[in-house]
């Protein structure tokens, strides 16, 4: 594999605060200790680097008192939506939310720069895994658990369209979420394109892919991307991976659960890694 050259400039990740309540929080209500309420509280916890999923701002809450909660949560790349004020009173039932609610990760999320930093200091070619819209918590957890036993550098999950870091996913990983880094980015193609710039190649795990992965090359400094329940992998997403490949299959079922077919992939990777062929 080749590393990449040319470069090309990063955009700038930006935060926008949805007016007229046509972007709501749909997910679940989190339990008591995913949440944080009132304005100081969400405010100190961006300023302490504490891994904030989402921001909920009430619609019609003036923007000037919460401007700088709200440059900081553009900084730390924080998603912030706007929604009824109804839906914060049902969140925070008897506490005085003052418009603001935020979703709190059970730990904070890491930096790129953290992932590859970790890779040089064991000496090895960055391993990554990135989930294309995973939307399951089990899911996620699971892979978190399998990423920390493959010994893969870090994970990687769209801000939008994918499972945030919860208490679910905490407790089904197994306190791997405690040691995995988890990275948060934007939009999944530029983000792919801007990594191809640092070396990595992408390897998507699809049914209909040219390789199976015990043939594929799956050294170097490798990007495994993995589809979501549903869909698989994303259009986009497909055509920008590097190359795709298949688990073989020899039953009756053509398809296995996505954090199963992450950790096939993740170990066939890693023992590529132990055989001294990375």
């Amino acid at each position: 594999m080749e590393t990449k050259q040319k470069k090309r400039p990063a955009k700038e990740e930006r935060t926008v605060l949805k007016r007229g309540g046509r972007q709501e929080e749909r997910r679940d209500a989190p339990s008591a200790d995913e949440i944080l309420v009132g304005r100081n509280a969400v405010f100190e916890a961006l300023k302490a680097g504490r891994g904030i999923n989402r921001i909920l701002v009430a619609q019609g809450a003036k923007e000037a008192a919460l401007a700088p909660l709200l440059s900081l949560a553009r900084e730390q790349g924080v998603p912030v939506r706007a929604s009824k004020r109804e839906k914060l009173d049902q969140l925070a039932p008897d506490m005085r939310h003052q418009g603001v609610i935020a979703y709190a990760a059970p730990v904070a999320y890491a930096s790129l720069d953290d992932v590859f930093a970790c890779a040089e200091e064991k000496g090895e070619p960055p391993l990554l895994l990135l989930l294309d819209e995973i939307e399951d918590p089990h899911n996620f957890g699971a892979l978190l658990r399998t990423a920390d036993a493959a010994g893969v550098h870090g994970v990687l999950v769209p801000e939008r369209r994918g499972c945030a870091l919860t208490a679910t996913v905490a407790k089904t990983s197994a306190g791997a979420v405690e040691h995995v880094r988890v990275v948060r980015i934007g939009n999944i193609v530029q983000e792919m394109k801007r990594l191809k710039e640092r070396g990595l190649w992408f390897v998507g795990a699809d049914m209909a892919g040219d390789e199976d992965m015990f043939h594929a090359d799956l050294t170097g400094a490798l990007c495994i991307v993995i589809g979501s329940e549903g869909k698989g992998l994303g259009r986009l997403v497909k055509e920008t991976c590097d190359f795709l490949v298949r688990i073989p299959m020899h039953g009756a079922i053509n398809s296995l659960n996505a954090s199963v077919a992450g950790a096939l992939l993740m170990y066939e990777a890693r023992r590529a890694r132990l055989l001294g062929r990375a």
